[in-house]
C-alpha cells in the first residue's frame, strides 16, 4: 500500500471520529433531552463504548511506539557497533563462505561457528549486479555475535553498489510512527469542545446573583485548559522534532564512521604493502652485501638498483643503509672507505635528512662504542654517506629497538627535503644469519650487521588514497601522529574548523611504539534538519492556531469585565499614587530642613556673637545661602503645584536690588575660581521696593545665571542687568546710559555681536535685542491703566560656549539638556530653564533667548510687579541700609578702561549716595587732578585692569593723604599688589563682584567708622519682651534642634526646658505644672508628636473635669479654674495634609523647619498679653 493511500484513509478515519465527537457533545449538552425513548440512549452508549474503545487502543499504541522506539534505535546502534569490522569486509569485498568463517575465528578464537546462511538474489533495478544475504552466528558464552550483510557478487560489467534494506525499514517506521503521534494528538485535542460546551452548559444554571462568581471560576478552568492544551501541544512539537532529528543525526554519524574507517583502512594496507618491499630490500641487503665474499653491492650498484626499482616505493623519497661499525673497527673502516665517519649536525635526524647539506663540513662523530654510518644510498638522498646515524638521539633509540624486534621502526614526522611534506623513516635491522620467530633480543643483536631506512612521504600516501575515492570527497581527513597525546602532530590533512561530527579511526602502521590515527569530519556543516523542522512546525502551528481560537473566545467574554477591572485598578492606582507622592514629599521635606534648621539656626546664633564686618558679612552669605535653598527645596517640592496650576505668588515688598546683590553672593566664589567677571546693573528709572513674589523671582534669576555661569570656562563675563520694559521699545526715551550704549552699539556694528569696548569684559557678545524681539507684550502699554503696575526687562548676558542651533528648539523642555553629553561634561538635570518659564509666565511675562557657538549667550524675560509708594530714596535705604548714611555726600573717582564696567561701579556707589566721576586711565585723570575740585574727591577706585606702575604713581604721587585709594580686582595680581607697597601707598583691595555690603565693610574700614562691628545687627529686643521669664518647654528628637530652638527663646527672656521624646513631655506637662507654652516635633520614636499632644489634652481634660466636680483645689496653682496648655508645633512637614492633622489632634498653632527667632517669639507671644 503507498503512502498516499494510507494519508486517504487517515484522513476519512479522522473526518468519521470529528463527526462521533461533536454528535456526542451535542447530546450531552442536551442532557438527554433530545432522545427520549430507551433504544435510542443505548444506541448512543454503545457508540461511546465503541469510540472509547478506539481512542483508548490509539493512545496505548502511541505511547507503546514512543517507548520502544528508543530501545529498538539502541539494539541497533549496539548491533552496529559489533558488526562494524565485518560489515566494512562484506561490503568492500567479495568474500565467500570461509572467509566469514576466517574472520568468525579471528573475532573469537575459541567459538565455534552455530550457523552461515547466505542468500543469493537480484537487487530491483540492478540486473547486472546480484548479492549474497548472509547472516553468520558465533555463539559464547558472554557475548552472542551475529554479522549479517550484503555481499555484491560482481560481473565483469557491473557496478558495485549497495543499498541497505535497513533504511528503508527505518523510514517506514519514522512514517509509522508520524502518523501514530497525529492521532494521538487529535485524541486529545478532541474532547476539549466537548469540555466547552459542558462548561457553558453548567454556567447556564446558576442564578444571576452567583453568574459573575461561576463566570470568574469557569473561565479560570478553560485558561487552564487551553494552557495544558497548548503545552501539550509544544511538548509534542519538541519531541518530534528531536525523534526526527537524533535518527538525522544517528545517520549523519553512521556515514562518517563508516567513510573514515574505509579510508583508514586502505591508507594502513597500502602503507603494509610499501613497507614489505623495504623488508624485502633489507633481505636483498643481507644476502649479496653480507652473504658474498666478496661483496655483490657496491654504492654503485645499490645507488643504480634503488633508482630503477623506485617505481616499487613511489611513497619513499630515498632508501639508504648504514652498516653496523664497533669502535675497535672505526680506523679499519675508515682506511677502507677513505673518509671519516661524520657527526650529524643537530642531535634531530630532521634537519639532517631534510637540508642538502654537505658531509665534508660536518663534525668527525665522537667516541662511542659502536657506529651506524651510510655507506650505500639512493641518489636522492646521497649527501647523507658517511653520516653515523646512530649520533642522532631518536635514531639511536630507533635503530636499537629495530634489531631487538626485528621489524620495522617508525621515526617521529619530518619535513621531506624535496616535497617539505611531512614524513617517517622506516628502519629495518639486517642480520647476517637467519633468525628463527622467536629469538631472543640479545640474539638479534649479535647477528645485527647493518640498518636499512626509507623515508615515507605519508601526504603523498594519503592524497594518492583519497584520489581513489575522488568521486566520494565529502569528508576532510587529518592524519596526525599521537605518540605524544598532548602534542599531537598533523602529518596530513589542513587545519580542523570545527564543523561538527568528528570520527577517529586507529591507524596501525606496524610500531607499536609508535601511536597515529585518522580524524575525519564532514566539510561542511549540517545543513538545517528541515525535516524535523516543517513536521514538529506543522505539529506546533496547528496546536498554537487552535489555542488562538479558544483564546479569542475565552478573551471576547472577558473584555467587558476586562475593561471595568482595569477602570478600577487605575482609580485604585490614581489614589495610591496621590498617597506615596503627598507622603514622599512629606519625608523629603522632613530629611532635608531637619539639619538644615540646625545649619541656618547655629549660623544665626554665630552673627549674634562679636564679629568684625567681614566675618559678619560671611555668615550673614552663608545664613541667606541656607536660605535660598531651602526655598529651592519648596520649589521643587512645590513642582506639583505648578503642573496642576495650584501655585500662588506671593505679593510681599521686596527690596530688587537686594534680591540681585544675594544671587551674586551665591556665586562669587565660583565666578573668582573661573576668573569671570560677574556684575549686577539696575536702573535708576525702576523703584527701590517693588511687589511681588521675592522668592520666586530669585529662584529664576539663580537658574539663569547658575546655567551661564555652568558654560563660561575662564573668560569673559555675566552681567545682569535690570531695566524697565518701555525702556527697550522705546529707544528715543531712553534715559539709562547703560542700556543706551549696549543698544547703540549694536546699530554701529554689521555682525551680530556687540563690540567689545561696549561689553562688561570686552569680550564679544550677541546682540541682547533678538532675545526679546519676538515677545509679543514686551512694553507696558497694556498697564497704562494699572498705574501701580510696572513691567521690568531682566537679562542675563554671557561669553560662554553657546547653545548650537539644533538644540535651541527644546531648550525650555524639562530634563532636556542642550547636547547628550552636556549633563556628564557640565552636570544639572535640565529642569532650571523649564521651571523658570513657568514661573515667568506666573508672572505674566515672557522669556526668551539669543545664542551663537563660541561667541556666548543671552537670557531675557519680563515680569509684571507691584509699585509699593515710599517716602523717599533715603528712607528706604535707611530702612534696608541704615549704614549707607555714613558715605551720603562724598565724591569718588573711578578709572577703567570699560565703560559698562565703569557705569556698574557707579551704580552701586551711587546706591550709597556717593557723587561718582568716571574716567578711562590716568593720563584723563591728571584732569581731574588739576580741577579746583579735585580736592573733593574722598575716594579713587581703581580697576586692576588699567593699572599701570609709572602712570598710577604719577598720578596718586599729587592726591591728598585723606583720599583714599582702592584697587577693584576678581583676583588680586602679586605684583600690583607689592608695586603699590614699595611706593607706600595704603590701598584698600575690594574684591568682585561688586555688592552693597561689601562696599560697606570696605569703606567702614578704611574710614574707622565707629561701631562698625555693630552695623545692621538685628537686635532680638526689637521684638519686645513678652516671653521674659515665660517657662517653654521643647520637645525634640534632634538635639542640635533643640539647641536652636532653646538658644532663640532665651535671647527674649525665656525660661527653656528641653526634652527628646514625646513620653517626656507627657511627664512634664501632667497638670499641675508651670510650663506656659510647649513647642513639640511632630516625628519622633515611641511617641510622636500627634500622640503626645491626644495624650495631653486628654489628661487635661480629666483635670479640668475634676476642678469642675471639686475633687482638686484651685488654691494650690495660682486659682486656675481650666488648664489648656498652648502646644505648638514645630516640623519640617510642610504639606497641607499634616497642618490640618496638628489642628485635628489639638495642637494651637504651627512653625515649619527651619525657624527663625522671629517666627518662634511670634508664635509664642500670642498666648501672652503685653505687660
Amino acid at each position: 500500500m503507498s503512502f498516499i493511500a494510507i494519508l486517504k484513509i487517515l484522513r476519512l478515519f479522522l473526518k468519521w471520529v470529528f463527526e462521533i465527537m461533536c454528535l456526542n457533545c451535542k447530546i450531552y449538552g442536551l442532557n438527554g433531552r433530545l432522545l427520549t425513548s430507551s433504544k435510542m440512549k443505548k444506541a448512543n452508549w454503545k457508540w461511546k463504548r465503541l469510540l472509547l474503545f478506539v481512542l483508548g487502543l490509539i493512545l496505548v499504541i502511541g505511547f507503546a511506539l514512543f517507548l520502544f522506539s528508543g530501545v529498538f534505535r539502541m539494539k541497533r546502534e549496539v548491533r552496529t557497533t559489533c558488526e562494524d569490522k565485518s560489515l566494512v569486509l562484506v561490503e568492500q569485498f567479495n568474500v565467500t563462505k570461509d572467509h566469514l568463517h576466517e574472520l568468525a575465528s579471528s573475532f573469537y578464537e575459541s567459538d565455534q561457528i552455530s550457523t552461515l546462511k547466505c542468500t543469493k538474489k537480484l537487487v530491483d533495478g540492478m540486473s547486472m549486479q546480484q548479492e549474497i544475504n548472509c547472516a553468520l552466528k558465533v555463539p559464547n558464552h558472554e557475548h552472542k555475535l551475529e554479522i549479517w550483510g550484503q555481499c555484491p557478487i560482481l560481473d565483469d560489467k557491473a557496478v558495485p553498489t549497495t543499498i541497505p534494506e535497513k533504511h528503508a525499514v527505518e523510514h517506514s517506521n519514522s512514517l509509522l510512527k508520524l502518523c501514530m503521534w497525529a492521532l494521538f494528538v487529535v485524541t486529545v485535542c478532541s474532547p476539549i469542545p466537548c469540555l466547552w460546551k459542558i462548561c457553558n452548559g453548567r454556567m447556564k444554571k446558576k442564578n444571576l446573583a452567583q453568574s459573575y462568581s461561576s463566570s470568574g471560576a469557569g473561565k479560570l478552568i478553560m485558561m487552564r485548559l487551553l494552557v495544558v492544551f497548548v503545552l501539550f501541544g509544544i511538548s509534542i512539537s519538541i519531541c518530534l522534532f528531536w525523534y526526527l532529528n537524533d535518527g538525522i543525526q544517528f545517520r549523519r554519524k553512521e556515514t562518517l564512521a563508516n567513510m573514515c574507517d574505509e579510508r583508514a583502512r586502505m591508507l594502513q594496507d597500502q602503507f603494509s604493502v610499501s613497507m614489505n618491499h623495504v623488508h624485502a630490500l633489507a633481505i636483498l641487503v643481507s644476502t649479496f652485501y653480507h652473504g658474498k665474499q666478496p661483496s655483490a653491492i657496491n654504492q654503485t650498484t645499490f645507488g643504480e638498483y634503488t633508482e630503477r626499482t623506485s617505481f616499487e616505493r613511489p611513497l619513499t623519497s630515498g632508501v639508504a643503509y648504514a652498516l653496523r661499525v664497533r669502535h675497535s673497527e672505526r680506523e679499519k673502516f675508515e682506511k677502507e672507505h677513505g673518509w671519516t665517519i661524520k657527526k650529524m649536525e643537530t642531535e634531530d635526524q630532521d634537519q639532517t635528512l631534510a637540508q642538502d647539506c654537505d658531509p665534508q663540513n660536518l663534525d668527525p662523530s665522537p667516541m662511542q662504542d659502536e657506529y651506524a654510518p651510510v655507506i650505500l644510498s639512493q641518489e636522492t638522498v646521497s649527501h647523507i654517506v658517511s653520516i653515523d646515524m646512530m649520533s642522532g638521539k631518536e635514531d639511536r633509540e630507533n635503530i636499537l629497538r629495530a634489531r631487538a624486534s626485528g621489524k620495522g621502526v617508525l621515526t617521529s614526522p619530518f619535513k621531506l627535503l624535496k616535497s617539505n611534506h611531512l614524513g617517517v623513516v622506516l628502519t629495518f635491522a639486517v642480520y647476517n644469519v637467519h633468525l628463527h620467530q622467536d629469538a631472543t633480543p640479545e640474539q638479534r643483536t649479535n647477528a645485527t650487521v647493518g640498518y636499512l631506512g626509507a623515508s615515507y612521504d605519508v601526504p603523498s600516501l594519503v592524497e594518492k588514497l583519497l584520489h581513489q575515492l575522488a568521486s566520494k570527497q565529502t569528508i576532510v581527513v587529518n592524519v596526525y601522529d599521537t605518540t605524544n597525546v598532548s602534542a599531537a602532530i598533523n602529518m596530513y590533512g589542513p587545519k580542523e574548523v570545527d564543523t561538527g561530527l568528528l570520527h577517529i579511526s586507529n591507524l596501525d602502521f606496524g610500531d607499536p611504539a609508535r601511536k597515529h590515527e585518522m580524524r575525519c569530519r564532514f566539510k561542511q556543516r549540517p545543513s538545517a534538519p528541515w525535516t524535523a523542522i516543517l513536521a514538529s512546525g506543522g505539529v506546533l502551528t496547528i496546536t498554537f492556531l487552535l489555542g488562538h481560537i479558544f483564546y479569542a473566545a475565552i478573551k471576547r467574554i472577558e473584555a467587558v469585565e476586562r475593561d471595568f477591572r482595569k477602570m478600577m485598578e487605575l482609580k485604585g492606582r490614581a489614589v495610591a499614587a496621590d498617597t506615596a507622592k503627598s507622603q514622599f514629599l512629606a519625608t523629603v521635606s522632613h530629611e532635608i530642613r531637619t539639619p538644615m534648621n540646625g545649619v541656618l539656626g547655629m549660623l544665626q546664633m554665630l552673627m549674634d556673637t562679636n564679629l568684625d564686618a567681614k566675618q559678619l558679612d560671611y555668615a550673614q552669605t552663608a545664613h541667606a545661602s541656607g536660605k535660598d535653598l531651602i526655598k529651592l527645596i519648596n520649589e521643587v517640592l512645590d513642582q506639583a503645584k505648578i503642573e496642576s496650576g495650584r501655585l500662588e505668588l506671593e505679593a510681599v515688598p521686596f527690596e530688587l536690588r537686594t534680591i540681585l546683590d544675594n544671587v551674586v553672593s551665591l556665586f562669587l566664589t565660583k565666578s573668582r575660581e573661573k576668573g569671570i567677571e560677574l556684575a549686577v546693573y539696575v536702573s535708576e528709572q525702576l523703584p527701590e521696593v517693588v511687589v511681588g513674589d521675592p522668592g520666586r523671582f530669585r529662584q529664576i534669576i539663580t537658574n539663569l545665571v547658575a546655567n551661564s555661569l555652568k558654560f563660561t570656562q575662564d573668560r569673559g563675563h555675566i552681567f545682569v542687568s535690570v531695566h524697565l520694559a518701555d525702556e527697550a521699545t522705546r529707544e528715543s526715551e531712553m534715559k539709562d546710559d547703560v542700556l543706551r550704549k549696549i543698544l547703540t552699539s549694536v546699530h554701529q556694528s554689521k555682525s551680530n555681536t556687540v563690540c567689545n569696548s561696549n561689553t562688561l569684559s570686552g569680550l564679544p557678545v550677541v546682540t541682547r535685542k533678538k532675545s526679546w524681539e519676538n515677545f509679543e507684550k514686551l512694553s507696558g502699554n497694556d498697564l497704562e491703566r494699572e498705574t501701580a503696575k510696572i513691567k521690568i526687562l531682566i537679562t542675563v548676558e554671557d561669553t560662554g560656549v553657546g547653545i548650537p542651533v539644533e538644540a535651541q528648539s527644546r531648550i525650555f523642555m524639562p530634563f532636556m539638556q542642550a547636547d547628550s553629553s552636556t549633563s556628564r561634561t557640565y552636570g544639572g538635570t535640565g529642569i532650571g530653564l523649564s521651571i523658570s518659564k513657568r514661573l515667568v509666565g506666573l508672572m505674566n511675562g515672557e522669556i526668551g533667548f539669543v545664542s551663537e557657538p563660541g561667541i556666548g549667550s543671552t537670557f531675557s524675560f519680563t515680569a509684571v510687579l507691584m509699585k509699593k509708594e515710599t517716602n523717599s530714596t533715603d528712607t528706604v535705604l535707611q530702612q534696608y541700609h541704615p549704614s549707607t548714611s555714613e558715605f551720603r555726600g562724598l565724591k569718588a573717582l573711578v578709572i577703567d578702561c570699560k565703560s559698562i564696567r565703569a557705569e556698574v561701579t557707579r551704580y552701586h556707589l551711587q546706591r550709597m549716595g556717593i557723587s561718582v566721576e568716571i574716567t578711562s586711565n590716568f593720563d584723563s585723570a591728571h584732569d581731574y587732578r588739576s580741577a579746583s575740585d579735585s580736592a573733593d574727591f574722598s575716594m579713587i577706585l581703581v580697576d586692576q585692569e588699567v593699572w599701570d606702575k609709572e602712570s598710577a604713581f604719577a598720578f596718586l604721587s599729587g592726591i591728598k593723604s585723606s583720599t583714599k585709594l582702592f584697587l577693584l580686582a576678581n583676583v588680586v595680581s602679586p605684583t600690583i599688589h607689592d608695586e603699590v607697597k614699595l611706593a607706600n601707598l595704603v590701598a584698600t583691595i575690594v574684591t568682585k563682584p561688586l555688592r552693597l555690603s561689601v562696599l560697606i565693610s570696605s569703606f567702614q574700614e578704611t574710614f574707622n567708622v565707629e561701631n562698625k562691628k555693630v552695623v545692621a545687627r538685628r537686635k532680638p529686643s526689637t521684638l519686645g519682651s513678652l516671653l521674659r521669664d515665660k517657662r517653654i518647654l521643647v520637645v525634640d528628637d534632634n538635639v542640635v534642634n533643640r539647641r536652636v530652638a532653646e538658644g532663640a527663646l532665651k535671647k527674649y527672656g525665656a525660661i527653656v526646658t528641653c526634652v527628646d521624646s514625646g513620653k517626656a513631655a507627657l511627664e512634664r506637662l501632667k497638670p499641675p505644672h508651670s510650663f506656659h507654652t510647649c513647642f513639640m516635633d511632630l516625628q519622633m520614636p515611641e511617641m510622636d508628636g500627634f500622640e503626645a499632644t491626644r495624650q495631653i489634652r486628654k489628661v487635661e481634660s480629666e483635670f479640668n473635669e475634676q476642678i469642675k466636680s471639686g475633687e482638686v483645689s484651685t488654691d494650690l496653682f495660682g486659682n486656675m479654674g481650666q488648664w489648656h496648655t498652648p502646644i505648638l508645633a514645630m516640623t519640617a512637614d510642610v504639606i497641607q495634609a499634616t497642618d490640618e492633622e496638628c489642628i485635628k489632634c489639638g495642637m494651637d498653632g504651627y512653625v515649619s523647619k527651619p525657624f527663625e527667632e522671629e517666627q518662634l517669639y511670634s508664635a509664642a507671644a500670642r498666648f501672652f498679653e503685653s505687660g
